[in-house]
This record gives structure tokens, sequence and C-alpha cells, in this order.
């Protein structure tokens, strides 16, 4: 990334660092930039191979500024389930209030960001019932939910990759989904056709808040070795922070083990 003027970071320092960045400066972000990022996220893998993802990229000013009406519509609802649904114990109180102070100045301001990146996957195609072997066919319904429920690990590695790439570029961005609540509305406005869905909207912009290091659940609380319930054996490493050291701002130094 010499050529653009920004110092290369490690794979991991990316990892480590990407946080979901909700406030954005309203200043245009270069085409050759949103290129890199888009063209990172066809790099991702797709079940069948079948690369079905497309990309709308929107910054006309006015239509960003009708999804953003559309986003705050939908976001009145996500407002009302954070609200009821309390804080996560995994949060402090002041961590939770930050939290929701960046979530509601993201519904506020979605429109004003410079790029609106919706990534979008075409319906799985599947063969006709008669097409398939007898045994298999007897399982057609079970197959077509299969096929809807597995939809998102064909789209969402593509998603992630525009995070990383975002990261690498010094870009902020987060992974948003309230504006599925009001889908039609934002297909109707964007000419997206009817067999193609969106799942995500993500504003991309110079971002006003720093980069990590991020802060998550232990990874003693999460990961289970062979059987649900027996915890994952490197307890001690994993406690001590003894995978990383070094933790800056803006980037994170990533050691071996």
């Amino acid at each position: 990334m010499a050529q653009l003027g920004l110092p290369d970071i490690g794979l991991f320092e990316a990892v480590y660092s990407a946080r979901s960045i909700r406030r954005l400066k309203p200043d245009p972000v270069p085409e050759e930039l949103i290129t890199r990022i888009l063209d990172a996220a066809i790099r991702a893998p797709s079940g069948g191979n079948a690369q079905s993802w497309a990309f709308v990229v929107v910054r006309d000013p006015e239509l960003r500024r009708q999804l953003g009406v559309i986003y705050r519509k939908a976001s009145d609802i996500a407002e009302a389930v954070y609200a009821a649904r309390g804080r996560p114990s995994h949060l402090s109180e002041q961590q939770y209030a930050r939290f929701m102070a960046a979530g509601r100045h993201l519904w506020d301001h979605m429109g004003e960001a410079p790029v609106l990146l919706l990534p979008c996957s075409h319906r799985p195609v599947l063969p006709a019932r008669e097409a398939l072997p007898p045994d298999i066919a007897a399982e057609w319904e079970g197959e077509v939910a299969y096929a809807e429920r597995i939809r998102g690990a064909s789209i969402y590695p593509a998603v992630q990759n525009i995070i990383l790439a975002c990261r690498g570029l010094g870009l902020g961005t987060v992974i948003t989904t309230n504006h599925i609540r009001c889908e039609n509305e934002v297909k109707a406005l964007l000419g997206i056709p009817e067999d193609v869905s969106t799942w995500a909207l993500m504003p991309v912009g110079w971002p006003i808040d720093k980069f990590g290091p991020l802060t998550r659940r232990p990874l003693t609380e999460v990961a289970h070795a062979d059987r649900w319930g027996t915890a994952w054996s490197m307890v001690d490493k994993v406690a001590s922070g003894a995978f990383r050291d070094g933790i800056n701002e803006p980037g994170i130094v990533v050691r071996s083990a």
C-alpha cells in the first residue's frame, strides 16, 4: 500500500484492532480505495464456489440521505429491542453506555457517511426435485430449508474481508443489519432485483475514533475442547495474554506463542 501513502499492517494486527467504527468523517473516499475493498471482498470463499454475490456502492448524496431515513426508522425498532434486552453481563455500565451512544450516533447519521456499501447475494439455484435420485428427492423440503439456512456462509466471509480491507487502508466501517427490517424500501430505492437479498449496510469512511485494541469475552468462556462444556486447555496462556503483547495505538504487535 506504499503507493497510497499508507503503512502496511499485518494480518493479526488487523484482526486484533478492526474495531466497529460508527463515527465517520464526511470526507470523500477515493474510488481507488473502494475498488481495493471490493476486490478484497471477492477473494472470500463461497458455497460451491458459486460467487453469487453482488455489491452496491452508494455515493450519491440524495440516495445516501434516503437510505439514512430508512435506516433511522428501522433502528427505532433496534433501539427498543436493546432497551428491553438490557446490558449484556460481559459489559460494564460504562461500556454499555458507550456502545449505545455510538449506536445512536450511527442511527442518526448513517446517511452522512461518504460511502454506503451493501453486500448482496442472489438466491441459491437448486436442481429440480425430479432431477434428483428418488431417495434425495424425498428430502426436497429439507434440502430447500438447508440451502436457506446456509446462505449467509456465502456472503459474510466477503463482509469480513471488507472489514479487514478497510482496516488495512485506514478506513472505518461496521457491519449493520437494521435496514433488513425495511429491506423492501431499500431494494426499491436502489433498484435491487427481487431475487437478490441484502445482507448488510456498511458505512465506509475515515474514522473519527481510533482503532483497537478490542475487548472481548475471554476465550475460556466460549471455546470448548472436543465436547461442549469441556474448557479449552490453554487457559493460562489465554488469561495471561501470552499470544499477544505490545498492544499500542493504533496497532498491535503479535508474536508466536
